[in-house]
């Protein structure tokens, strides 16, 4: 297929009125699929599924923490190989539409900042910290060595790059727009740029240099009408309409109604507006990489695993009844015959029932610990995910209300190895009763860490204990002193240690089974019966599972399944027993912890 670029090097042009491109009017029809929630044995199906919906354009964000784990460890090989996907993109006919953040916000992890950031205990960010710029430049630097050839001036697909995201949503800082225009432009970007906002928070968002684009789920006319008043004569785009929405643990399950899409982008269509459906293929939030939101009191909301956002080509990259209809909708407005739409690269199968044989308790395989006289944020250990063990002692004395200032996120308390309370971030618990004790009682705190907030003001969302333990005897404003910090980082290594027994295990713990296949395919692991934790396949890390829904299967690409043995580990928080695993060709993202299904509609 010919790349959108060949046969020509001419950027983008931005003018009064329009784009034009090869001194053409051109429109972008673009979608939104992010490589880092994809396979990239899929990327290139997923990229042909934007081409059959009609699309000319694909937006990825570039997530700065899958590249940058760690300060100045850089990571653009295999499944990070952002300039392959860039390459990929155009050899299947598509612009790309660059969106490098630094910050992207897409319900992922601290909306796309790197965890060892907050091991600076006063460090703010999006903003002209200049601790935070300096990690900002030498990322968006790194990245330009990596995508900056690409660009359509250089014979590349890359049309537009985007300065931050949606930052009048966020706060006013013109200084730091500038710093992020004028970093992108010594990493060699050389533009167009745009920024990106919803209509209310143009002027905010907005930097001298850069075309601002809005973004809005409903009435274009007065999206647009709000964009020409700020801009006068600024080409009319859309950066994000919404399709469909996702989804937090513990809520319903959200659906978007393809009317609804038809008529906005219908609208859209007819006037000649630019747009880019946000999303146009979801994907998954595998291993961590799952973000978290705010509610209008500070309240925590967790994303669960699957990014499906009830877009228009579903998780498994397949196309839905919103795919068909928006199709149809674009045929109608395209000279050319869409191209067929291509068979999906793995079928859909079932699992037998697999049966979980061995299993390694969580806290019989503890590390060395790190002592310390007060306990301390994760990040402040160095450790980015997972779970986190702070042990003291409580000495003896009478019943009284341990409180922990600030637990992030859901808390598991032990006294002498025997569970007393489970404590959960979103329903605001933090304390426990503790009974009477005639001697002193180890006191453990097994904290998870569950999606860092990825929006607004709250983004400064260190995990595990972030204050401090109190415990009003024998003083009555009494703080707890003495800690051993265990780091569990649920990483490669971690499960690497485990010694596994065919014998039950006490406590949370890891269990283990293996299955066999004949054909590999996709497949929906179905978690029911379980109750919090984590999920494994060869290695792979399918991310979190929690039986309050309303998401209550995970994806398994089927790349990541082989013929013959397989494993599957799962890591339950909770159940005392194991259990079994089922794989399923269909999903189950709409139920609750009894099974009664969950469901909002947006209109």
């Amino acid at each position: 297929m010919k790349a959108p670029n060949q046969g020509s090097a001419s950027p983008l042009v931005i003018r009064r009125g329009g784009l034009f491109l090869d001194g053409r009017p051109f429109q972008f029809r673009c979608g939104e699929l992010h490589f880092s929630r994809i396979p990239r044995a899929y990327w290139r199906h997923r990229l042909r599924m934007l081409r059959a919906l009609g699309l000319n354009a694909v937006s990825p964000y570039v997530f700065w923490n899958a590249h940058e784990p760690a300060p100045g460890k850089f990571v653009f090989q295999g499944e990070a190989d952002v300039a392959a996907f860039v390459r990929l993109a155009a050899a299947e006919g598509l612009h790309v539409i660059l969106r490098p953040g630094p910050y992207v916000c897409a319900e992922w992890d601290f909306g796309g900042l790197p965890p060892w950031l907050l091991a600076t205990p006063d460090l703010r960010v999006r903003c002209s910290d200049p601790r935070y710029l300096a990690a900002a430049r030498a990322w968006l630097l790194r990245l330009g060595r990596e995508l900056a050839p690409l660009q359509r001036s250089r014979g590349g697909p890359i049309l537009l790059v985007q300065v931050e995201n949606e930052y009048g949503s966020y706060g006013r800082d013109p200084a730091y727009l500038a710093f992020v225009r004028d970093t992108l432009r010594a990493a060699g970007f050389a533009g167009p740029f745009f920024t990106c906002d919803g209509p209310d928070a143009l002027a905010a968002g907005s930097v001298r240099g850069a075309m601002p684009v809005a973004n809005f789920p409903l009435d274009p006319a007065g999206a647009f009408r709000k964009l020409r008043a700020f801009r006068p004569g600024t080409p009319l785009a859309c950066g994000e309409f919404y399709p469909g929405t996702f989804d937090h643990w513990g809520r319903t399950h959200n659906r978007v109604p393809t009317s609804r899409s038809t008529t906005v982008l219908g609208w859209m269509l007819e006037h000649d507006a630019s747009f880019s459906l946000y999303m146009a293929h979801g994907g998954t939030s595998f291993g961590f990489s799952a973000g978290a939101n705010t509610g209008p009191a500070g309240e925590y909301q967790p994303a669960v695993t699957s990014y499906d956002f009830d877009s228009p080509i579903d998780e498994t990259g397949r196309p839905n009844a919103k795919f068909h209809a928006l199709r149809r909708l674009i045929q109608r407005h395209t000279a050319t015959p869409l191209p067929p739409i291509p068979p999906p690269p793995a079928a859909l199968i079932t699992l037998p029932r697999v049966a979980l044989t061995e299993s390694a308790a969580l806290l019989d395989h503890l590390p060395r610990p790190r002592r310390d006289p007060q306990p301390r944020p994760m990040e402040a250990y160095g450790q980015s995910h997972g779970l986190i063990l702070y042990r003291s002692r409580l000495d003896p004395g009478a019943a009284a209300k341990l409180t922990i200032r600030e637990l992030h996120d859901y808390g598991h308390v032990y006294l002498d190895g025997k569970r007393v309370a489970r404590l959960d971030r979103r329903l605001g618990q933090n304390s426990v009763e503790v009974p009477r004790r005639r001697r002193a009682v180890q006191l453990d705190i097994l904290v998870e860490a569950m999606g860092r907030v990825n929006y607004g003001p709250h983004m400064l969302d260190r995990k595990g204990i972030t204050q401090w333990v109190e415990f009003p005897t024998p003083y009555p404003a009494g703080v707890v002193m003495g800690w051993e910090i265990f780091r569990l980082p649920l990483d490669a290594a971690h499960l690497g240690r485990l010694r596994w027994r065919r014998a039950p295990a006490r406590g949370p713990a890891f269990h283990r089974g293996h299955f066999r296949l004949r054909a590999t395919g996709d497949t929906h692991l179905d978690l029911r019966g379980w109750t919090k934790g984590h999920v494994w396949i060869n290695g792979h890390h399918l991310g979190r599972f929690w039986h309050i829904g309303p998401q209550q299967t995970l994806y398994v690409p089927g790349c990541w399944l082989r013929r013959g043995r397989n494993e599957v580990i799962v890591l339950d928080l909770e159940r005392p027993t194991r259990g079994s695993v089922v794989g399923r060709a269909a999903p189950v993202l709409d139920r609750d912890a009894r099974g009664r299904r969950t469901l909002a509609w947006h209109p």
